[in-house]
């Protein structure tokens, strides 16, 4: 049972054994510290976890990132070989999102191609250059449509930084409440609409295949009336 005390309002542990710590994590909570936060992360708030809360001198390492913004499923390691065998099979991972995008897509369903990049100011975008950029695929499903907005299923392909939310602006159909990449947005949101559901993968150690699920936010559904 997790020790509350040192994890931060939202922040759950779903699954744990000494390999693993799977988390669901809120929005408005960076997964590790940045250059104006150093503290209230989730790597920092499991780090007093297991030491303090389990009275260990085991450490964590960060497997993947969700952004600030993003909610849902995290993993963590507690070595450093868990953390390299669970990366060395990343994309091979099945990885589902929900996001809440505006407009109404043409095509309902499909894959987004293009070479990511990043410039200085830490704007990722879509190039042609392949010397430049990574391939990035992101596969979507429109799920259920308003006036306004789509739900949208995602599946990552592959694991670029801000990868769904460069896509879906390179589609001109951005992210509810995503303030770097929503193009004219004028209305304000309490968060951005976009959830890690679930993910499916390979015990680093036990061969075992994992399955964990966070339910979507009400905020999302909200957006588009319910499920």
């Amino acid at each position: 049972m997790a020790n509350n005390k040192y994890l931060p309002n939202g922040l759950n542990i779903l699954f744990e054994d000494r390999d693993l710590i799977v988390v669901e994590k809120p929005s408005g909570l960076l997964t590790i510290s940045s250059e104006r936060e150093k503290s209230k992360t989730v790597y920092a708030s499991l780090m007093d976890y297991v030491k303090n809360g389990q009275r260990s001198k085991n450490r964590i390492f960060v497997v993947h990132r969700l952004d600030r913004d993003t909610s849902g499923i995290l993993i963590f390691a507690k070595s450093e070989e868990a953390k390299l065998k669970l990366q060395s099979n990343w994309d091979q991972n099945v990885k589902i999102y929900y996001a809440v995008s505006f407009g109404i897509w043409e095509k309902k369903e499909g894959i987004i191609a293009s070479y990511l990049t990043e410039n200085k100011a830490k704007v990722v975008y879509s190039t042609r250059d392949k010397e430049l950029g990574k391939w990035s695929e992101t596969k979507y499903k429109v799920i259920k449509e308003t006036a306004k907005y789509s739900l949208v299923e995602v599946q990552l392909l592959t694991g670029r930084k801000n990868q769904i939310r460069v896509h879906f602006a390179d589609k001109k159909h951005p992210i509810v409440g995503d303030k770097k990449y929503g193009l004219t947005q004028k209305e304000r949101f309490p968060r951005m609409a976009l959830h890690a559901h679930s993910i499916e993968f390979m015990h680093p150690f036990h061969e075992k295949l994992m399955f964990f699920r966070s339910e979507i936010p009400a905020f999302l559904k909200g957006l588009v009336g319910g499920l």
